[in-house]
């Protein structure tokens, strides 16, 4: 590679030959045959028009112009060791790095909010935003402006690393004087009750269980239809409604909410959430950090690997097309 005539490759043997002062010194330092390092050292010559090396009795000596080029070549290599060469470190108790997530607001509130609590305590001066789903989330990972995706395995991309935080599944949930929630939540009486459910974004893309229960062919009587799952209870209180939301979710909001919860009377697939970042990231130390934490936190709250099963994945790829298709 050349800059300005300049073969860059020739500025590591300017700088062995400049501190040997001597070819074959300078050869067994470059691991080189002592005619290559001179044919380096004559191309130097042509570049510099300079002997640089000239020959005093029995030895070599500099010439005024290669004492000029010493520190200024130490200098560009050792600028180029530290900033190309070597892997920077990372320093959570130093940095201020800004990291950018993708994540809805279940994943947010299950996730994100005790992970940021964890990291504050290691890493006080580290940044973090939190932006909305939209509806094409990985092209937002690819553009650069997130660093993480944090979502449902079906909203990510194959074409890129990521790791699995933990698998949920669902309950139901109904105000605390809501007199169905004191019986067994049998099929026919769920399905007798209003429900509220959420759809996203202009496309009002459903959420998985509301999905399900149309895939199923289970006509539920939709109440409320709302936009983020964090609106839900608001909805429910007070009400004779209920909602079928994720259980790590529903746990939270039983701590804020007069909510009970109760098992789904059938069976709905969980789903599972993943970290993802581009690959061209895959390197980046502060984000395989802040993942590595995602994932401690994840596990602190419970299981985080379950078998697969390939029912529930062929759900979960059905699930991926019809959203494609919306």
């Amino acid at each position: 590679m050349r800059f300005e005539r300049l073969d860059l490759n020739l500025l590591v043997a300017l700088d062995a030959l400049l501190t040997e002062r001597s070819v074959s010194l300078a050869a067994d330092r470059l691991f080189l045959s002592q005619s290559a390092t001179s044919s380096a050292l004559g191309r130097l010559r042509e570049y510099f028009e300079d002997d640089l090396l000239v020959l005093k009795g029995r030895q070599m000596i500099l010439t005024s112009r290669a004492e000029e080029l010493i520190e200024p070549t130490r200098a560009v290599l050792e600028q180029i060791r530290s900033t190309i060469a070597v892997k920077p470190e990372f320093d959570p108790a130093s940095s201020d790095r800004l990291i950018r997530f993708m994540a809805s607001d279940y994943t947010t509130e299950v996730l994100l909010a005790p992970a940021l609590e964890r990291m504050q305590q290691v890493a006080p001066k580290m940044r973090f935003e939190i932006l909305h789903m939209s509806s094409a989330p990985v092209e937002a990972l690819e553009r650069g402006y997130v660093d993480l995706l944090v979502t449902v395995d079906f909203a990510t991309s194959s074409d890129h690393p990521s790791e699995l935080m933990f698998q949920d599944d669902y309950v139901v949930v109904g105000d605390h004087a809501n007199p169905a929630m004191s019986q067994e939540m049998t099929s026919e009486l769920y399905l007798s009750l209003g429900h509220v459910t959420v759809r996203f974004n202009r496309s009002r893309i459903p959420a998985f269980d509301d999905w399900y229960m149309r895939r199923k062919k289970q006509q539920r009587q939709l109440d409320v239809i709302t936009a983020s799952f964090g609106t839900m209870p608001g909805l429910i209180i007070g009400t004779n409604r209920i909602g079928t939301m994720h259980r790590r979710f529903a746990k939270k909001m039983a701590k804020y909410y007069p909510l009970v919860m109760t098992e789904v009377p059938f069976e709905i697939p969980p789903v599972r959430e993943l970290a993802q970042w581009d690959i061209a990231n895959n390197n980046d130390a502060a984000i395989r950090w802040v993942v590595s934490q995602l994932r401690e936190t994840a596990e602190a709250d419970g299981p985080a690997r379950f078998e697969d099963d390939g029912g529930d994945s062929k759900v979960a790829f059905e699930f991926r097309a019809d959203r494609n298709r919306l």
